[in-house]
């Protein structure tokens, strides 16, 4: 395995660079939230943010994802650190974590991610675009309470909130007529960028709809608060963006925490070590995956590739105080829709993050959550469309209910139990499909023939006996294996218990390049 640094290349840049602004205004309140969410401090989130967007972006393998904290991973983190006794320690079991997925890239580990149906995935995007808009809601009226997640925390939720909590903010007696504003005028823009006529225009290739709505929403916000017209968002509750504001170099170093590298012998640090390693390899890989069906230069990426810049940017995130990182699904999403078509987008966002809580975090200060809730309101209906689901149903119950079904799970408690659920449901049709074509019987008279159609294992073990029993006495039988590559001793086996019972039922046997394949041995 020979990874090293890629530079982005900068052929799409006029592109690249304004969605990568947008996806940095997404995702900045989105790494203070998590790290809230995590129970860490709040610059931690940042950092992570900080190393996703540049770090993990110069060794990746795909071209669109964009990684940063995660809020799968929120609960995770929060019961992590309080079970270590310290951040510091928790540090230690981040560094510990991205080492551990260095090794699962090294092993090329990251390829099972090739196994999940694309039923699973656009279930799973469809799940992330309805969450997203439930957690959207609350912002875009200017009603926040408990809403410190900005993204999709799936663990964790309350079956009522999931539906109530959003409701609950269209409660005319809480609505904010400035939230309410902000979020129409910027759902205008946005949505007027998407006519063709406009799409038509070389401008707005450079100019992205969801940059011009965030400037033109705090702008129109300041107005508010210029005409006293009380409509203002503020931050006293909780309606802007909130980052810390650094005055000085010190200040900002100050910021940083290092692990507390003796707890590397701690069973309980390695525990937790492992369990981050493989809930964000997994994530990761879903949302490369994800990612690559959304680019519409349809892409392939190196998910090992990706396993192995996702190591690099926890082990050194760890060491410098950063919460973990995964390729994550809301902001390379956003980076698509924006007109993302290179890493170059996710580089900008990263060294933005680390220009904004440097030089200009006052500034960033006065953007409403209302405009980054009209940005994601689009992203979640694009991702969770109408169109989508009526395609999905088109394709056959096979291909819809294990989407429906990873959808509605997803939802209700969390991606990755959504999506091991999906694929049971997905394996369960294919399973049943395998059944009904792995073999035929047919009959004339007294002979019959058994035909092999493909290779044989102990999973149609239940297939051939049924097949068998319908084989009345006094009869004759041919078994053709020739389009069998393979039989497994199973098949074998009931082979033989069938050729034993056989010869008291009257019963002759003809077998037809059935022996000698591999796993089959003649009965001389």
């Amino acid at each position: 395995m020979k990874y090293g640094i890629s530079i982005p290349s900068l052929s799409s840049a006029s592109r690249d660079i304004p969605a990568g602004i947008v996806v940095f205004l997404v995702a900045l309140p989105l790494c203070l939230g998590i790290a809230l969410a995590s129970g860490a401090p709040l610059f931690a989130g940042v950092i992570g943010g900080i190393i996703g967007g540049i770090v993990v972006t110069l060794f990746s393998g795909s071209e669109l994802s964009v990684s940063g904290p995660a809020a799968g991973l929120a609960s995770i983190v929060a019961s992590a650190i309080i079970a270590l006794g310290s951040f510091p320690v928790f540090l230690t079991a981040v560094v510990l974590a991205g080492i551990i997925q260095l090794g699962i890239a090294a092993i090329r580990a990251g390829s099972l991610g090739n196994f999940i149906p694309h039923s699973v995935i656009k279930g799973m995007l469809a799940a992330i675009g309805i969450t997203i808009i439930l957690k959207q809601i609350p912002h875009a009226v200017g009603y926040d309470h408990g809403f410190t997640d900005e993204e999709m925390a799936f663990a964790g939720w309350d079956w009522l909130n999931i539906f109530l909590d959003p409701f609950r903010a269209l409660d005319m007696n809480i609505l904010q007529p400035g939230a309410v504003i902000i979020t129409l005028v910027c759902l205008g823009i946005i949505l007027l960028w998407e006519l063709k006529p406009i799409k038509r225009q070389a401008w707005t290739k450079i100019i992205p709809g969801a940059l011009v709505s965030v400037l033109v929403g705090a702008l129109l916000n300041e107005a508010f608060g210029l005409f006293n017209t009380g409509w203002q968002l503020t931050a006293e509750k909780d309606h802007v963006v909130e980052l810390p504001v650094i005055s000085s170099i010190g200040g900002f170093f100050g910021q940083f925490t290092f692990p507390d590298l003796s707890a590397v012998f701690r069973i309980d640090v390695w525990t937790i070590a492992l369990t981050i390693a493989i809930i964000a390899s997994i994530e990761s890989v879903l949302s490369v995956e994800a990612v690559d069906k959304m680019d519409p230069e349809k892409r392939i990426s190196d998910v090992n590739r990706e396993l192995f810049a996702q190591g690099i940017g926890n082990t050194l995130s760890g060491f410098i105080g950063g919460i973990p990182v995964t390729s994550v699904i809301v902001r390379s999403s956003a980076n698509v829709y924006a007109g993302g078509r290179s890493r170059t987008s996710s580089l900008v966002h990263g060294l933005l993050l680390l220009l904004a809580v440097v030089l200009i975090p006052s500034v960033l200060n006065t953007i409403p959550l209302a405009c980054l809730a009209a940005v994601l309101l689009v992203v979640g209906y694009k991702l969770s469309s109408i169109k989508l689901i009526r395609a999905m149903w088109k394709e056959g119950y096979t291909q819809f209910l294990p989407f429906i079904v990873t959808c509605i799970v997803i939802v209700a408690t969390d991606i990755l139990v959504g999506v091991g659920i999906g694929l049971l449901v997905s394996v369960f049709f294919v399973m049943k499909s395998y059944h009904r074509t792995s073999m035929t019987l047919v009959s004339e008279g007294h002979n019959w023939l058994l035909r092999f159609n493909k290779d044989m294992t102990f999973v149609q073990k239940s297939s051939l006996k049924n097949a068998l029993r319908q084989i009345p006495s006094d009869s004759h039988v041919i078994i053709d294996g020739t389009k069998a590559l393979y039989v497994d001793h199973d098949i074998y086996e009931t082979i033989l218990d069938f050729n034993q019972a056989a010869h008291h039922r009257n019963i002759t046997i003809e077998y037809h390049h059935f022996y000698g394949k591999q796993g089959a041995h003649t009965n001389g």
